[in-house]
């Protein structure tokens, strides 16, 4: 979701880029044609790891393991383990390779529970609720690269912390899928009612994956190295306003029930982005409502291309 953004962006600036994936060649193929290289290799070994890195100067890890609420109880240890595995081994081998840019992506869900995130808070307390272990996860890969730094010096890591990240190529598969893409595909399934859950009142900052993927290429230019940098909307919207909105440009006659019974996670999430203001000059490039308009498009005109995955 992000990384084809990126993939685009770097093209356009007349970069060679290697995308390495565990996806269907045939995807990246459709998706770029032959304007970029493609290997099919597992980063949870750290030999693939060095084949992939070998003769590039600039390596984006946007690696992960997407998932709804449910994702850190019921599937905590799938997460985990190829998460630290990948993360590790490939820091490692670019480490070991002098890359000069290495991009860590981690997480709001690093940040123990608050109603505003400021980067320097992260380890005062832990990360709350379902991702606690996720969030943990994410807080290893800092501390990796801050190690390197540390002991020998190594530069290049710079780490960004986006807000909850929306945008076309996302898991649309309501089972498994995150707040934006579930409520699209079922809108757009004919449900209706609309049953969500929780009660409407959580609260969450989301960011656009263009947007995401337009401060990565800024921030290897201009942030200091090991330094976490937010990348958020500078507001919390409530998924009860998230749900309306939605209704506007999907279908304005759409009813809308609410299940308290369920978990709505924590009750507010927003980051704050005054370093990256200062930092590398950050500012919202895309409203909730473009972003969603744009995301709802796709989904309607490409969604058929996830099935090549």
């Amino acid at each position: 979701m992000i990384g084809i953004p990126l993939v685009r962006k770097f093209v356009e600036n007349g970069a060679h880029v290697s995308i390495v994936s565990m996806d269907n060649p045939e995807f990246a193929k459709r998706i770029f044609g032959d304007s970029v290289a493609f290997k099919r290799l597992d980063l949870t070994t750290e030999a693939n790891c060095r084949e992939a890195v070998a003769g590039n100067e600039i390596i984006c890890n946007l690696v992960g393991i997407k998932g709804s609420v449910g994702i850190g109880q019921s599937k905590v240890a799938s997460y985990l383990v190829p998460m630290l595995r990948f993360q590790t081994n490939l820091m490692e081998a670019a480490f070991k390779e002098s890359v000069k840019r290495f991009v860590f992506i981690g997480s709001i869900c690093s940040y123990p529970q608050g109603e505003l995130h400021e980067e320097d808070n992260v380890w005062n307390g832990m990360p709350k609720q379902n991702d606690r272990i996720p969030g943990i996860a994410k807080r290893i890969g800092e501390l990796q690269a801050e190690a390197y730094l540390l002991e020998h010096g190594w530069d290049a890591v710079r780490v960004l912390r986006p807000a909850n990240v929306y945008g076309p190529f996302d898991d649309f598969n309501p089972a498994s899928a995150q707040v934006i893409p579930s409520l699209i595909a079922r809108i757009l399934s004919g449900e209706n009612p609309l049953m969500v859950w929780g009660d409407g009142s959580a609260k969450r900052d989301f960011i656009f994956s263009e947007d995401v993927a337009s401060w990565i290429l800024e921030s290897i230019l201009k942030a200091p190295p090991c330094v976490p940098i937010n990348l958020g909307s500078g507001n919390a919207v409530s998924i009860q306003e998230l749900v309306e909105l939605l209704k506007k440009i999907i279908r304005p006659s759409l009813e809308i029930g609410w299940d308290a019974s369920m978990p709505s996670g924590d009750p507010c999430r927003q980051l704050s982005i005054e370093r990256a203001r200062s930092l590398i000059g950050y500012e919202v490039l895309t409203s909730l409502e473009i972003g969603l308009r744009r995301t709802v498009n796709w989904y309607r005109s490409d969604k058929d291309l996830m099935k090549l995955k």
